[in-house]
């Protein structure tokens, strides 16, 4: 069997050899069959498949081959030289790592190096960067295969072919380039990676700060990477270079400073950061002591140093520093600084010779500041540049610089771990310096928690004690300030110009309080001392001065020596302030006499050299505010603020929120003068600021409170009124501002009872006067919108009566007073009737000569002019009066064309209105053409008033189209979001017939205003003319209950409703509850347009359907006169008409309210107006109306004869008329009924049966004639009359019959023979038939009472209940409910007697209502 085996395996190889690769397969397969598990022949069986491209199965067999025995190469050869070319280079990859390690398993270096060198290539062709590391680190003496393939020789420089693996045996024996090849790559990954992360992190929900993120992710990188140890190797590597070692260096260092500003100060990084920490010390110390131009390592050095002052840091490294980095800003920065304090670059030269004076053509401040602006991190420069700002006393940018070094100083101690206390406590003494010196008392409280925390750590620091002793100074805290300059004075300071500063200081505070003489004598000190030295002008100047003040305060006598001190300081010091403001006070207050003018200079010089010197910047203000210098005391005032630290940045800034001012007159002065300019916002700023020092200043408050009414924030204004009025109850302005401001707020009584009290003192008091006025004024427009028109006639009554007043009282108001006087007037003319009409004409006595008798009186053409208050026509003479007082205010001129736009404008309303109201229609168009002219008037004088362009629009809306439209869409462009211009421009688009654009127009109305009525009104006209009149009618309804009542709407949706209920073919005697949303709307609408006679005669037809005939007759008597009034004046056709039918409505209501002789009279008078043979259908049917309504009368008056005659012309004259033909002959049938003879009865049979013969419809004849067999008990009369009706479809009866008269008939009809089943079938059935109808349910219920079936008619009541719709129907069922509970006695008496009062409560009217509750309470009682 072995030998079987090896004989094929033999033949397998040759076959191989000989490349019969098929002949191989075959061999190592029957091989396979006799030893299954045989390593060769799989190794066979896989070269085979693989030269067949059957690379599957070669794979297969390799594998198996390695299986079976992994630890031999010739498989895993194989099956690289497969993955190879397969290119799965995953696979190949790992093949040739594992031939690698079997190689150097068996010793053989070349074979292990060769597989190396191809893993590398490998993975330099076709792998990443991190594959390719992991493969170059097989080569370095850490790699297991190391050992081995250092065995290799070393390479032949001079014969690199002889080897051919000979980058192996370089990387071998020289590692470097590997480690540096290495270094790159790692490099480059972990940059990426750290990119990458980055940018993935910040994009989570609820990530940490930008620089948190960096520092988490650096941290997690660099704890892992290989960088460090890379490094290292390098750095102890024989072959790196000096150049290669520093770099390397450099990098090692800039990747612990990276982990070290990462790593956490807490634990359990805070051992690890420690050391870290101390690692890089050493490493950067090693690095300048060697003077290495390592510049991370210089500036780690430099800004992690712990110094109290710049000189501790070094000068000589900072001098080494600018010698090996001269180009870095840091460096140049320190040779400017350097060389600014006159210190030597050359450490040599510095110890030869002293050093030179700064340069005076370099302007090293200048190169500071730029550098700065480069060194964002370094501690050093905001040190250096912090000082240089102390210098220049430049406070602003030395609190942003020190403010900026002190986060440095955090974030380094955070970097870092360790504090750098010493470099924080300067940094906040400069900080606290400069919040000490600007806008001093402003930052002082901020000040002194830094100073406190400062001088608790070191009591004895100068700065910080000379920096408190400011501040307690500031708050007048002498002598507390007088103790710390006298510790600073004894610790003797090396600065002189502390020590000076102190004792200077020390003797100030003496002067302060009060011991003048030793102040005295220690400022004669200083000032000997200061006066040996070399400049120090300003210290000198300031010395002299405080000595001056001194003097000043010892009296009268010594102020002539004051005054030589305060000269001598300006001699040292022509610059400084505070000697120019003494000497001005002296010349304003001492010098005799008085020299105001050198004082006016001294002050201005002063204020002009410092802003903050308050004192004269105060008496500045004061001269120029009483020569009227208005301006000027702005510029004082906003610089005086400026000065003061009032404004955040710059003199256009806000002012600080937190800021408590020293000057409140200044921002008095501002406020005033905004108030002025009408910037109210920048006037509320400025009185609330002033009132930061003075809470309890009554005149700040008021103005305040002005400042807010006047920007609409009433709210507040009456808080700050109030206030103001509660300081100075005196003072009457604040009542007035107080009643302006409820006057704005729509509190118009309470504003003229606010009024009206301080003209009880000061009756003559003329803009109390106008207030009052316009009061009153706007209460009755405020009146006549809510529907009190009384009221509101009043109140403009009182409106023009108090602008008389005012013209009494001084003349200079007339302008304004005539405009309040017209206005009233003009809304007066509005009003039907004035509840005082004495006073009104009164008025115009007093009014209509002021504007009549004067030279330029207009409008001669179109008012009567001579005016007399005896006119018959009252509101025509309000409006004619109103005209003549536009034109009369119109001639009195204008200050702006604003107020002469708006006059032209009211006079064109008032005109436009005149032409609408007027009859004549010569006067009607010369008012229309000249309304239109004063709207181009306003027009040309205010273009941008998009009022004034709806005016015109309105005027010319029918004359002309072209104009109107364009003056809308003017105001559109003025104004789009006025929904009124939006609507009038919809209506001429429908006026114009394209309702499409019309729609549009209102929609965009109503979009803008929901509330604004005429908008729906609009849109109802446009869905009248697309014929949706539902909808029309609900868009009118929802126009009425909108808070802003348009008249045209009530009359429009009661016109409609109207109609629609006759229309309807429900039961009339159910409408009188529809009815009632017409009633109310046409009562508001005829109070507001009482002169209207077709909204009377309809209002007077509604009365009627609701049962008010009186009311309704009175309405229509209105009607009547006014149509008459009409026609009087045009001769009108169709007011004729109009006429003649209102006399008939008015006629048929005096019928139902039993007047039948007035009937008769309006018939009478109608009829006459009426041709005797009409040719129109109309005059027709009035004709017979009249004489059908005049036989009525006549048959109540008991005239039969005239009666019948009347109804027989009716009957003719109504021949074409079926309906009205049907009514008359009933009415005849009735009235030979009530005649009473057998033969009168017969002939009103025979009437009612010629009139169904003739027309089968007329239900009302049918119900009558039925009728009459019933109370004659003729039973073929009752089935002749109802047999065809009931004959009918039960819809079509239905139809016919819509008040349900039949079955009533029917009921009764069989009642009253006793037969009561029969009478409760007929309802029963009526009831199935209209289940939901609640009148038959009710007589249903009303028969089974009758029976005693107390427990079914509550049931059926019951049902009725929850189809309960109308109104009406539920009080009726109460009733019945309360009896049907009574006759149950089932013990709900008291629930009966409740829905008795309820039914009362609701219908008092109804008698059954009073019946049932005394049915109920009678059983109550007896039970």
């Amino acid at each position: 069997m072995a030998a079987f085996v090896k004989g094929k395996l033999k033949l397998a190889r040759e076959a191989i050899a000989k490349q019969e690769y098929a002949k191989a397969r075959d061999a190592a397969l029957n091989a396979l069959e006799y030893e299954s598990e045989n390593y060769n022949a799989y190794v066979f069986l896989g070269v085979a498949y693989l030269k067949m491209s059957d690379l599957e199965k070669s794979e297969q067999a390799y594998r198996k081959a390695i299986e079976l025995n992994p630890e031999l190469g010739l498989a895993w050869q194989g099956v690289s030289q497969l993955y190879e070319k397969t290119q799965n280079w995953a696979e190949y990859a790992k093949a040739l790592y594992k031939l690698a390690n079997l190689h150097a398993t068996v010793g053989d270096a070349v074979k292990c190096a060769e597989n190396v060198q191809k893993l590398i290539q490998l993975r330099r062709d076709a792998g990443d960067r991190l594959q390719l590391a992991e493969v170059l680190s097989l080569v370095l003496p850490e790699s297991d295969l190391y050992p081995v393939l250092s065995t290799l020789p070393t390479p032949d420089p001079t014969n690199p072919a002889s080897s051919t693996i000979g980058p192996i045996q370089e990387a071998v024996h020289n590692s470097l380039p590997v480690l540096e090849e290495l270094v790159a790559i790692y490099e480059q990954v972990e940059e990426a990676s750290t990119h990458s992360e980055v940018s993935k992190r910040r994009t989570r929900l609820g990530a940490p700060p930008l620089e948190q993120i960096r520092r988490d992710v650096t941290l997690e990188i660099l704890t892992s990477s290989q960088l460090p140890r890379l490094y290292n190797e390098i750095l102890i590597h024989p072959n790196t270079s000096d150049d290669l070692r520093r770099e390397t260096e450099s990098k090692l260092l800039q990747l612990k400073q990276q982990l070290l500003f990462a790593l956490p100060a807490v634990s359990p990084h805070a051992e690890a950061k420690a050391r870290l920490a101390g690692e890089i010390s050493e490493m950067v110390s090693g690095i300048v002591l060697l003077k290495i131009p390592n510049e991370l390592a210089w500036s780690l050095y430099i800004e992690s140093r712990d110094a109290t002052h710049i000189e501790d840091y070094d000068f000589g490294t900072l001098r080494q520093f600018i010698e090996l980095f001269p180009k870095h800003p840091l460096a140049k920065l320190l040779r400017a600084y350097l060389e600014y304090m006159a210190i030597q670059l050359d450490e040599e030269e510095e110890q030869e010779k002293p050093a030179s004076e700064p340069d005076p053509d370099v302007d090293y401040a200048e190169i500071m500041v730029e550098m700065f602006s480069n060194l964002n991190d370094s501690i050093l420069a905001h040190r250096i540049v912090a000082e240089l700002y102390e210098q220049e006393f430049d406070y602003e940018n030395m609190i942003k610089v020190s403010e900026s070094g002190l986060e440095l100083v955090r974030r380094s101690e955070q970097n870092w771990g360790r504090p750098l206390r010493l470099v924080k406590k300067m940094f906040d003494v400069t900080l606290a310096t400069a919040l000490v010196h600007l806008f001093p008392p402003k930052n002082h409280a901020r000040a002194l928690r830094i100073l406190d925390e400062v001088l608790a750590e070191d009591p004895n620091m100068i700065r910080a004690l000379m920096s408190r002793g400011f501040v307690l100074q500031y708050a007048k805290r002498w002598d507390d300030a007088a103790q710390l300059f006298a510790r600073v004075v004894k610790q003797e300071p090396e600065d002189l110009d502390k020590i000076y500063r102190a004792r200077e200081e020390l003797a100030w505070c003496n002067v302060m309080l009060g011991q003048l003489h030793t102040a005295a004598d220690e400022l004669r000190q200083v000032i000997d001392a200061l006066e040996e030295l070399e400049g120090r002008e300003e210290d000198k100047a300031r010395s002299w001065w405080r000595l001056g003040r001194c003097y000043w305060e010892m009296g009268d006598d010594h102020r002539e020596e004051a005054y030589k001190y305060f000269v001598t300081a300006l001699k040292r010091s022509s610059q400084f302030a505070p000697a120019f403001t003494s000497l001005g006070v002296y010349y304003s207050e001492f010098l005799s006499p008085p020299d105001p003018n050198r004082a006016s200079k001294c002050f201005q010089k002063a204020f002009e050299l410092d802003s903050r010197e308050a004192e004269a910047a105060r008496r500045l203000a004061e001269g120029f505010a009483e020569e009227g210098e208005w301006d000027l005391v702005e510029v004082v005032a906003r610089r005086t603020i400026e000065g003061e630290g009032g404004l955040q940045e710059g003199p256009e800034a806000k002012a600080s929120r937190r800021y408590l001012p020293i000057n409140a007159w200044a921002w008095k002065a501002v406020g005033a003068v905004e108030l002025t300019r009408r910037n109210y916002v920048a006037a509320i700023e400025a009185y609330q600021i002033a009132l930061r020092t003075d809470v309890d200043d009554p005149l700040s408050r008021l103005r305040l409170g002005e400042a807010y009414s006047k920007a609409g924030r009433f709210a507040a204004a009456f808080k700050a009124l109030e206030r103001a009025r509660e300081l100075d109850p005196n003072d009457w302005v604040a009542s007035f501002f107080i009643g302006d401001v409820q006057r704005q707020m729509g509190l118009y009584e309470e504003a003229i009872e606010a009024f009206e009290s301080i003209l009880a003192s000061r009756p003559q008091e003329l803009g109390v006067l106008h207030s009052l006025g316009q009061s009153f004024l706007d209460l009755g427009g405020f009146e006549l919108s809510t529907g009190f028109s009384a009221r509101a006639g009043t109140s403009f009554l009182s409106a023009a009566r108090v602008s008389l007043d005012l013209l009494d009282a001084s003349s200079g108001f007339r302008r304004v007073a005539w405009k309040t006087i017209a206005d009233a007037l003009y809304h007066l003319s509005g009003f039907a009737e004035i509840l005082d009409e004495d006073l009104a004409r009164e008025l115009l006595a007093r009014v209509i000569p002021l504007v009549t008798d004067h030279p330029e009186k207009g409008l001669v053409d179109i008012v009567s002019y001579p005016l007399s208050g005896d006119s018959g026509n009252l509101p025509l003479l309000f409006l004619e009066t109103a005209l003549a007082a536009y034109d009369y205010r119109l001639t009195l001129g204008a200050i702006d064309d604003t107020a002469k736009a708006t006059a032209f404008f009211d006079l064109g309303s008032a005109l436009s209105t005149f032409g609408r109201r007027t009859l004549d229609g010569a006067k009607r168009d010369r008012a229309q053409q000249h309304a239109i002219t004063q709207f181009k008037e306003a027009l040309r004088l205010e273009p941008g008033n998009d009022a004034f362009w709806v005016a015109l629009g309105n005027a010319t809306f029918l004359s002309q189209p072209g104009v109107c439209q364009h003056s809308y869409i003017r105001a559109l462009e003025v104004d789009n979001k006025n929904a009124a211009t939006w609507t009038n421009l919809g209506l001429f688009y429908l006026h114009h017939e394209d309702p499409e654009l019309a729609n549009e127009a209102f929609y965009k109305a109503q979009t803008l205003d929901p509330d604004y009525a005429l908008a729906w009104v609009g849109q109802g006209l446009v869905a009248t003319a697309n014929g949706h009149n539902k909808e029309a009618r609900a868009l009118f309804e929802h126009a009425t209950t909108l808070t802003a009542t348009v008249p045209e709407a009530d009359l429009e949706y009661a016109t409609r409703l109207f109609k629609q209920i006759n229309e309807s073919a429900k039961s009339r005697s159910r409408s009188r509850e529809a009815f009632l949303p017409a009633f109310f709307v046409l009562d508001r609408y005829c109070k507001q347009r009482p002169q209207d006679a077709s909204a009377l005669h309809l209002f007077g037809l509604v009365c009627e359907r609701i049962g008010h005939v009186n009311v309704g007759i009175d309405l229509l008597g209105r009607a009547i006169a006014l149509l008459e009034a009409a026609y009087e004046e045009t001769e009108d056709a169709a007011i004729e008409r109009q006429f003649t039918i209102a006399h008939t409505n008015a006629a048929r209501l005096r019928l139902s309210a039993a007047d039948f002789e007035g009937a008769l009279e309006s018939y009478q008078v109608a009829t006459g107006l009426l041709p005797e043979q009409p040719e129109d259908a109309e005059g027709r049917v009035l004709l017979a109306q009249c004489q059908f309504g005049a036989g009525v009368a006549n048959f109540k008056l008991g005239q039969l004869a005239e009666a019948l005659g009347l109804f027989e012309a009716a009957m003719a004259t109504a021949a074409d008329q079926p309906v009205i033909r049907g009514h008359v002959v009933v009415l005849l049938a009735q009235t030979l009924w009530a005649i009473g003879t057998d033969e009168a009865k017969e002939s009103a049979k025979t009437q009612l049966l010629q009139s169904i013969e003739y027309d089968p419809e007329n239900l009302a004849g049918i119900n009558t004639l039925a009728g009459m067999g019933i109370l004659t008990e003729d039973d073929g009369l009752v089935d002749a009359a109802l047999s065809e009706i009931l004959s009918l479809p039960l819809n079509e009866r239905l139809q016919r019959d819509p008040e349900r008269d039949v079955t009533y008939l029917l009921t009764q009809h069989h009642l009253g023979q006793g037969d009561t089943a029969q009478a409760l079938s007929i309802v029963q059935k009526a009831v199935f038939a209209e289940p939901a109808r609640t009148d038959v349910r009710h007589s249903l219920a009303t028969l089974t009472l009758r029976s005693g079936e107390s427990a079914a008619a509550l049931a059926v009541l019951g049902g009725s209940a929850q189809t309960q719709s109308d109104f009406a129907q539920l009080r009726t069922s109460l009733a019945l409910r309360a009896i049907a509970l009574c006759v149950e006695e089932t013990g709900q008496g008291q629930e009966a007697l409740k829905l008795a009062q309820k039914a009362i409560a609701l219908s008092p009217w109804d008698r059954e209502g009073w019946e049932a509750l005394a049915y109920v309470r009678s059983r109550s009682a007896s039970s």
